[in-house]
């Protein structure tokens, strides 16, 4: 077909190759070079690139480790700090509260003889009554003699030497002698030598006086209030003072106690005086229970002294 007027005909021609058998190789023509020459140093800047970029991602994570091993230790030393500081704050809490409790609360001697003999006078009054409920009252007369004289004894060491005075012994002397009176009262009533109004009425008003020696204790005891600061017997927070209508209370308690033992040795159960004594018996135990409930010196908080 004839072509356009003016037009120039296009004919692609295969990139010529000339061969050299001496060397076995084809030489390029000068265009295939210079796109060989190209492409070779396009090659070569791409590397380059993928390099740098790949030295930038190294630096990068080498950094972030470094601030994630920082930040772990920056953590780690606040951590170390604040529980330096929460130890210290509960070891000044502590010795704040010791102190506190120290200038507050006077520490007690409980070892003391009167001590001593208070609680031999307790360990004896079970016996005592166990004695009496078997009819022997020769013993149990001898037995409560001694118990008089161990009364007497450890009022008169407390007295005499201050260092045998204890806020302890204000408790336990007279918790001895209501154990002692209880016991008497209970066996000597199982006997129906005194009336059982009369034991109820003792034993009744002893158990309300125990009780609110160990509510005074708790009272009186400052923060913090634990179980075993409660029962430590050197920890002397109250004193107690019995009342002059209450120690003649307990002398004509003892004193009845005392005859009705005899009274099966001598012949004398079942006499008008003793039912007289039986009601001024009576009379004192009301007496003594009103005076502790209107009487605002019969107990008093201990602190220690500056």
């Amino acid at each position: 077909m004839p072509s356009a007027p003016g037009a120039e005909s296009f004919k692609w021609s295969k990139p010529q190759l000339s061969s050299s058998k001496e060397k076995g190789a084809f030489i390029l023509s000068g265009d295939d070079k210079e796109v060989v020459v190209r492409f070779s140093y396009a090659l070569r800047h791409k590397k380059e690139q993928l390099r740098d970029t790949e030295h930038r991602i190294r630096q990068k994570s080498e950094e972030i480790i470094r601030d994630i091993k920082y930040q772990k230790e920056v953590t780690g030393q606040r951590l170390r700090e604040k529980k330096d500081h929460l130890v210290q704050d509960i070891l000044q809490t502590k010795a704040k509260v010791r102190e506190r409790f120290e200038g507050v609360v006077e520490k007690d001697n409980p070892f003391t003889i009167p001590n001593l003999l208070c609680v031999a006078r307790i360990t004896m009054s079970p016996y005592l009554g166990y004695v009496i409920m078997h009819d022997k009252y020769e013993l149990a007369l001898g037995l409560l003699f001694v118990a008089g004289i161990s009364d007497l004894l450890d009022g008169w060491i407390a007295r005499k030497w201050k260092s045998q005075s204890s806020a302890m012994g204000s408790f336990l002397d007279p918790l001895a002698d209501k154990i002692l009176i209880a016991s008497l009262f209970l066996s000597l009533t199982w006997q129906n030598l005194i009336p059982l109004w009369l034991t109820l009425l003792i034993v009744g008003r002893d158990v309300g006086l125990v009780a609110a020696a160990f509510v005074i204790r708790y009272m009186s005891l400052p923060p913090p209030r634990t179980l075993s600061r409660y029962f430590d017997v050197t920890e002397a927070t109250a004193q107690l003072a019995p009342t002059f209508i209450s120690k003649v209370n307990t002398a004509v308690q003892l004193v009845l106690v005392g005859t009705t033992m005899a009274s099966p040795v001598f012949g004398y159960v079942d006499h008008p005086a003793m039912h007289a004594l039986v009601g001024i018996t009576a009379a004192t135990t009301v007496m003594s229970a009103v005076s502790y409930l209107v009487s605002k010196d019969t107990y008093k908080f201990l602190r220690k002294k500056k």
